[in-house]
């Protein structure tokens, strides 16, 4: 294979700007696809969510709190073309991939290497959009759809989420839906410089006693790396309660893991682990989140306060919780079971948009804090880690699946 470079990847992508189906387009001005609404409720009336085809993103998940009152549980926007146009670009709620988290220096190998050079064979190259952990908000790409081999240049030492354009922005198209489920489907043909084609579908589902599951299935055509995450930000108050805007006092969350991945400053694994006994990472038994608040100083990177790391899960948490987050205000409980075997919990450090209606309108905004994303995923970065022999590389022969479930309940 010839080493793909920067250059190439650029070509590569810029194909995909001119592309009939890339959201790279400006995208139509009426409120129709790729921002068009689809409300599923389940039959018992449990629970209602509402998606939409830009990222087969979840905008509103509506759940009942201990005294029979809904509330959206999920940070969101009024305006779905926010999930475009926002240059803050906070992933709210969406199927992110080809590749989710990060990938050090946008490079990889197939088959996987510690450290691969451009010069080496069968090296890809995928455009970089984070610098030190943290995600680069210059926002010429966005302003205009345009990009140079400059801008390329300065965007970082690590791609986040699967590129400048990953699966969060791109345009799904519905394949089928009923009144209690939705299938999206997106062909990514090589976007960002990814080997080959991948053809990924996500199901949505909600049913009766407050359950959301979502599937998602892809295939590809060639070998290719894979990890996928259903990136959603959790408030269980959602903010219903005057002078409550973090989740600090009133979430409390479990994570069935007693190891956490150690990160560098650039949040890419070094290989190694951390036993979370003794320390602010220990939730294996349900406490506040903000319990331990002043030792999480530097936890979610430099300057930043709080958490953002990937637990690795004890169990194989497919038909058992993984994790679980509760409110003692609303009374409202989630529990998450998921085939993955990594969990990726941020409490929102870098958070600053408008809320939406309903969470307190233009006024207000979602702030620090005020939300717990938990993204279930596989290992970090494992296609740059071979230490660990986690095998992320996806072919004909072998598909790829991801699926999660969401079970609500309340607390007395």
């Amino acid at each position: 294979m010839v080493v793909r470079t920067i250059a190439s990847s650029l070509l590569t992508f810029l194909g995909g700007l001119i592309s009939p189906t890339s959201l790279s387009q400006p995208p139509p001005k009426e409120k129709g696809w790729p921002f068009d609404v689809t409300e599923l409720q389940a039959p018992d009336g449990s629970i209602t969510a509402k998606f939409v085809s830009i990222g087969a993103t979840l905008t509103e998940l509506w759940v009942k709190d201990r005294d029979g009152t809904a509330r959206d549980v999920v940070l969101g926007y009024d305006d779905p073309e926010r999930l475009w146009t926002d240059p803050d670009h906070p992933v709210f709620n969406a199927i992110v991939g080809r590749y989710a988290n990060r990938l050090k220096n946008g490079r990889f190998s197939i088959p996987i290497s510690k450290d691969p050079q451009r010069s080496a064979p069968n090296v890809w190259e995928i455009p970089t959009n984070d610098r030190g952990g943290k995600t680069d908000l210059s926002a010429p790409f966005i302003s205009s759809r345009r990009l140079t081999i400059e801008l390329v240049g300065q965007l970082g030492q690590v791609t986040l989420h699967g590129g400048i354009v990953g699966w969060d922005r791109r345009n799904w198209v519905i394949e089928r839906k009923s009144r209690t489920s939705v299938t999206y489907k997106h062909v990514d043909e090589g976007h960002e410089n990814w080997p080959g084609t991948v053809t990924v579908y996500t199901t949505h589902t909600v049913e009766n006693g407050g359950v959301l599951n979502t599937v998602v299935k892809a295939t590809a055509t060639e070998k290719t790396p894979i990890m996928v995450t259903q990136h959603i930000y959790w408030n269980l108050d959602a903010f219903q309660d005057p002078g409550i805007d973090t989740v600090l006092d009133t979430h409390h969350l479990q994570v069935d893991a007693s190891r956490v991945i150690e990160v560098d400053g650039n949040a890419i694994p070094t290989g190694k682990f951390i036993d979370v006994q003794g320390t602010p990472l220990d939730f294996r038994q349900a406490r506040r989140v903000g319990e331990r608040w002043d030792e999480t100083m530097g936890l979610c990177g430099e300057g930043c306060q709080g958490y953002d790391s990937a637990w690795i899960y004890d169990n194989d948490e497919s038909e058992r919780v993984g994790t679980s987050l509760w409110s003692d205000k609303s009374g409202i409980r989630v529990n998450i079971s998921t085939n993955q075997p990594a969990v990726q919990v941020y409490s929102s450090y870098w958070m600053n948009t408008v809320r939406k209606t309903h969470h307190g309108g233009a006024e207000k905004k979602y702030g620090r804090w005020s939300a717990m994303a938990i993204e279930q995923e596989g290992y970090i970065a494992a296609v740059n880690t071979p230490e660990w022999s986690v095998d992320q590389i996806y072919s004909p022969e072998r598909p790829f699946e991801w699926s999660s479930t969401y079970k609500f309940s309340t607390i007395g």
